[in-house]
This record gives structure tokens, C-alpha cells and sequence, in this order.
């Protein structure tokens, strides 16, 4: 390996030969005479190919590299030529002309090498400054680099690798703000009972709660809000690290939105809001009747928490499953629709009647539909509608 790339010198000896003896037809003595200065000459180019590779690999620069690598070329051919002249064929007054011809080609070769290499060299400087800046933790750097060889694909790969780090690291800024936002959110929701509950407690030890039994019925309302909220987070937490399996199998979805309204009549009644079914009939649709059954479950709450009077929920198939959950309350504010179902998220605390809610319903919703390859979006008010669509 270390020596395959001086094969070529033997091949080129032999073609020179070859070439000499056709076009001049020499004799012998010329024969052997030329075959040593090119055997000489090959010589020389092997110990420059061994030798020249070391010393640019300790080069300060790739410019000095490159004027060494075409300034030995040249020499090599004007070697060659000088000496085979002098050997066989010029005259000493032709000789003098051909190294006056070859020391301009020496000077001209030189700057040529020297001006080629610069642009080289200036689009590595390009690519050493970016990577310097993206060491810095400046990912928005770019090398600025367009071109079409070795260097531009370098150059290429960077700006890629720099793109990705990018995105790696707006997308950390943002789990760690999720994050930040999700423990904030994870306390405030479990301050208000547990701050009940102790309420309660310290006046049902001290004596002094008036109505015993009213005091413990609101601490089973408590203690149930904590296990809605601690199920809502462990569901969430298994859907984000898909974790949930999802049995599919042909269900009426119809059927299915009338027993969610069911669940949620006891506390729709409470609120004096009347929900409504909108169906042509029943609709069969191959997808998981849990997860779905939970997803309007959890759209119906939402509706029903903040609706003034009415609930509607319509479902219907131009194709696909579609599922739309209106009521007649303020709606989503425009600014929050985007962010709608995210975790722990609420448009305003005076859409919400009775206070409650985890702020998880509407991110579980989406993670379902998700997960059934469906989609599912919340428009701005007046009004308030979510609308998911499901495969048949």
C-alpha cells in the first residue's frame, strides 16, 4: 500500500521508450542513453512522491504545499527535457534558448501554483473560522463555501452538521423550557388540593370543622383531582414514550360518543348544559375503542367545562372518520390555538367554570390520535371546536 502509488513511474519509463522509438527510430547507443535519463529521472520522481507527502503533512500551510507539489512537477518535466536536449539532439546555442524557455515556465508555474492555491486555501480558512465559531456554541455559522470538489463537499457536510447541531440545540432550549413549564404546571395543580386537604384536616383534628361530613366529602373531591391528575401525567408519560398499545378492531364510533356523553351527563347537568349526538347512524371504523373512547371522553370534558349552554358532538365519514366537538362558550383565543395541546396549557382561567382540570386532557387526546395516524386540530372562537379526523 505504502508503495502503490510510484507503480505508475515503471509504466511511464516504458511508454516514453515506446513513444521514442516510434517517432524517432533511434539507434543503440541513443536507446540506452535515453532509457538511463528516464530511469534516472523516474528515480528522482519516487523519492519526491515518498518525500513530498511527509513534508506537506508538517506544512503550515496547503498553499506551500501545493507550490511544492506543481513546482516539482515542473521540474520534473523540464528535467527531463533539459536533459535529453543536451544528451541527443539540440545544439549548445539551442540548449541556452530551451533553459531561458524553461526558467520563464519555472517563474510562470510558480505563480500560477501560488495564485490557484489561494482560493483553496482561503475556503479552508472559511471552514476552520466556522468551526471555531460552532466550538463556540455559535450554530448559526456558516461556512459561506460553493463549490464542486473535495473542499466543497467539506465545506457541504459542515454547513449540515452545523444545520443539525442547530436544530439539536433549539430543540434541548425547548424540552428544557417544556420542562420547566411541566414542573411549574405539576405544582400549581397539586398545591390547590393539597392545600385543601391540609386545610381540612387541621380543622377536622382541632375540632373546629362545623359540618364534619361536608369537610371529608370535599377532601374525597380532593383526593380524587389528585388521582385524576397523577393517572393524566402517567398515561401522558406512556404515550410520549409509546408505551400504550393500541388494539385495533372494527368498533360502532357512534356507540361510542353516546356512552362518552353518558359519562359526562352527571357534570354537564351540574353546569346546566345540554350535549347533543349528531350521527347519520351507525359508523364503523377499524381503530382502537379505548383509546378513542378516552379521547372524546376528553374533548367532551373540555367542552362541557367551558360552554355556556350547549355541547354538540358530531360525527360523520366524507371519506374518513370525523369527529367535531363545538360548544357555545368563549372558544380558544387565536394566540393559544397554536399550542392548544400541549401539556398543562389553559387558554384562561376564566373559561374554566369550575375551576378544574388538569390541562392534560386535550395532549392526551392528541397523543391518541397521533398514535392511530390521525389528525387533530382546535380552531379560534367564538365558539369553542376541536376537530379530529381518523382512517376507516
Amino acid at each position: 500500500m505504502r508503495f502503490r502509488p510510484l507503480l505508475w513511474l515503471p509504466a511511464a519509463v516504458l511508454f516514453a521508450l515506446w513513444l521514442f522509438e516510434v517517432t524517432m527510430q533511434p539507434s543503440a547507443a541513443e536507446r540506452n542513453r535515453l532509457g538511463l535519463v528516464f530511469v534516472a529521472l523516474a528515480l528522482v520522481a519516487a523519492f519526491a512522491v515518498l518525500l513530498l507527502p511527509r513534508w506537506s503533512s508538517r506544512a503550515r500551510s496547503l498553499r506551500f504545499s501545493i507550490v511544492a507539489v506543481g513546482m516539482t512537477s515542473f521540474l520534473i518535466v523540464a528535467g527531463t527535457a533539459g536533459v535529453a536536449a543536451q544528451e541527443m539532439f539540440f545544439s549548445s546555442h539551442d540548449l541556452q534558448l530551451l533553459l531561458v524557455v524553461l526558467g520563464f515556465g519555472l517563474v510562470a508555474s510558480f505563480g500560477f501554483a501560488f495564485a490557484v492555491s489561494r482560493p483553496i486555501t482561503a475556503d479552508l480558512r472559511q471552514i476552520a473560522d466556522a468551526a471555531q465559531r460552532v466550538a463556540a456554541g455559535d450554530f448559526s455559522a456558516s461556512t459561506a463555501v460553493a463549490r464542486s470538489d473535495e473542499v466543497g463537499a467539506l465545506a457541504t457536510a459542515f454547513d449540515a452538521m452545523a444545520a443539525d447541531l442547530r436544530a439539536a440545540d433549539a430543540q434541548r432550549t425547548a424540552e428544557d423550557q417544556a420542562r420547566r413549564e411541566f414542573l411549574t404546571a405539576v405544582g400549581h395543580d397539586l398545591r390547590s388540593p393539597l392545600g385543601s386537604l391540609q386545610a381540612a384536616v387541621e380543622a377536622l383534628d382541632d375540632g373546629v370543622a362545623p359540618d364534619p361530613e361536608r369537610y371529608l366529602r370535599s377532601m374525597q373531591r380532593d383526593i380524587a383531582a389528585l388521582h385524576r391528575l397523577v393517572d393524566d401525567i402517567f398515561l401522558l408519560a406512556r404515550l410520549e414514550a409509546g408505551d400504550v398499545e393500541l388494539d385495533l378492531q372494527p368498533v360502532d364510533v357512534t356507540e361510542i360518543a353516546d356512552e362518552a356523553i353518558e359519562v359526562l351527563q352527571p357534570t354537564a347537568r351540574r353546569l346546566g348544559i345540554d350535549v347533543e349526538l349528531s350521527a347519520p347512524g351507525s359508523i364503523t371504523a377499524n381503530t382502537a375503542p379505548e383509546a378513542l373512547g378516552r379521547v372524546m371522553r376528553n374533548l367532551l370534558d373540555n367542552a362541557v367545562r367551558h360552554a355556556e349552554s350547549r355541547v354538540t358532538v358530531s360525527v360523520t365519514t366524507p371519506g374518513r372518520l370525523i369527529v367535531r366537538v363545538t360548544d357555545d362558550g368563549p372558544g380558544f383565543p387565536p394566540d393559544f390555538v397554536p399550542r392548544a395541546f400541549d401539556r398543562f396549557t389553559r387558554a384562561d382561567s376564566a373559561r374554566t367554570r369550575d375551576g378544574s382540570g388538569t390541562g392534560l386532557g386535550l395532549a392526551i387526546a392528541h397523543r391518541f390520535i397521533t398514535r392511530l395516524d390521525g389528525a387533530i386540530r382546535a380552531e379560534p372562537g367564538p365558539g369553542g371546536a376541536v376537530e379530529f379526523s381518523l382512517p376507516l
